[in-house]
């Protein structure tokens, strides 16, 4: 069978897939974790930062590494990873003396090929021969929106139809899909990487005021993703009080479709539309669906908030990408790397930020007492809180982009001057 550059696109979509797998499916089963490992909202924001930070020493290792190695090698390696450690997920916490060490190495495993496949999946679809690469680009993302509503659903549903005894089965039957998508990688045609002497070094990046703008945009995207989509499972179920498969369905699933929508609307129209504006806009909108989430006091309208977060998200991620990649067209694998990691930092701080906070307010007899006269439970005025805290990573990201406009207008009036 002869392989083309559309069957290289595909296996960059399923390596999308493969990190939403990578990110997704452990949340879902964080209830399953705290019940029968009796894990605190801490230990459980603990192992979203152990999984994004491991992410991000990943992306260090391929940014350094990734050319010399050779990107059909690293993507092979990394789907290697990312299978193994999802059978760990399952098997680990069974055969470890610590149930949690067990969970805490498999998503160490599983993080090294999530992390790598971040940066290596970017720069190929940027090097395809294809026009349009911001559409191109959040193209790509929104695969990994319908891979997280995949996980979310068919995950949910399994578990509502069979019991949740059935979990441990659960992320071994998900590693088929990067064992499938390691042969890919083993035969589908790549582009040549760009020579040493015409990328961009990391130095001269880090050195660029504009680049550094980007990377904060970067952390604020990560973050305002990330702890959402990681915490509105728990959220719903023990914040809301609502029914495990309602509060899935509607928490996670109807976010990732939302965002999905976001990304393949722009992927599709994207040429047509500003992408600066479009993410100021996506900013203040995810501010007001933090702020919803938070303080609507029906269960039902936190959950829309939570969900149309998905939305306000969905071209945060690709859209500074595709920023960057403009601006830097020799930024090459650094450049991506760089950005991933960025966004891992964002998306391992804000979701463990998230969880700490809910402990620290569970733990003060001040606001269990004030939540009481609310009708609040401690752990639902935790998890409030911590949602509240990191609104401040939204805010933050206009606050960058407020900037990054700013300064290209009195770039502008330079060039203008100086003419």
């Amino acid at each position: 069978m002869r392989y083309t550059y559309n069957d290289t696109m595909r296996a960059c979509y399923v390596g999308f897939i493969t990190q939403a797998i990578i990110n997704n499916l452990a949340p879902i089963l964080f209830i399953i974790f705290q019940t029968e490992f009796q894990i605190s909202f801490e230990m459980i924001g603990r192992l979203i930062f152990l999984n994004f930070g491991t992410q991000i020493l990943a992306d260090i290792f391929a940014v350094r590494y990734a050319d010399t190695i050779g990107h059909r090698k690293m993507a092979v390696m990394a789907h290697g990873f990312a299978a193994l450690g999802l059978v760990g997920l399952g098997l680990f916490p069974q055969i470890f003396p610590s149930p949690y060490v067990g969970l805490g190495a498999a998503v160490m495993i599983y993080a090294v090929g999530g992390g790598i496949i971040e940066v290596l999946v970017s720069p190929m679809v940027e090097a395809l021969p294809t026009e349009a690469k911001a559409s191109a680009m959040s193209l790509l993302h929104s695969f990994y929106c319908w891979g997280q509503m995949g996980v979310v659903i068919l995950t949910t549903l399994v578990l509502w139809a069979f019991g949740t005894d059935i979990w441990v089965v659960l992320p071994i039957a998900w590693a088929v899909v990067p064992i499938y998508n390691l042969f890919k990688f083993l035969k589908v045609p790549l582009m040549p990487a760009l020579a040493m002497e015409h990328k961009l070094r990391v130095r001269e990046l880090l050195r660029s005021n504009a680049f550094v703008l980007a990377m904060v945009l970067m952390i604020a995207s990560g973050a305002s993703e990330l702890t959402m989509s990681q915490w509105s499972s728990l959220f719903a179920e023990r914040g809301l009080q609502v029914p495990k498969v309602v509060g899935d369905l509607l928490g996670p699933a109807l976010f990732a479709l939302l965002m999905g929508i976001g990304r393949t609307v722009f992927g599709i129209w994207g040429h047509r539309m500003d992408l600066k504006k479009m993410l100021l806009g996506s900013g203040i909108l995810c501010v007001v669906c933090y702020g919803i989430t938070v303080f609507a006091q029906n269960p039902m309208v936190a959950l829309i908030g939570a969900a149309v977060c998905g939305l306000s998200v969905a071209l945060m991620w690709p859209g500074t990408m595709s920023l960057s990649a403009a601006a830097y067209p020799m930024g090459g694998t650094a450049m991506f790397g760089l950005l991933a990691i960025g966004g891992d930092i964002g998306a391992a701080a804000g979701p463990w930020a998230a969880g700490y906070v809910s402990d620290v307010v569970q733990r003060s007899p001040e606001l269990i007492s004030w939540a009481i006269g609310w009708e609040l439970a401690p752990d639902q005025l935790g998890l409030k809180a911590g949602l509240l805290v990191a609104t401040v990573f939204p805010v933050l990201l206009v606050g960058a982009l407020l900037l990054m406009k700013r300064n290209g207008r009195r770039a502008s009036e330079s060039r203008a001057a100086a003419v």
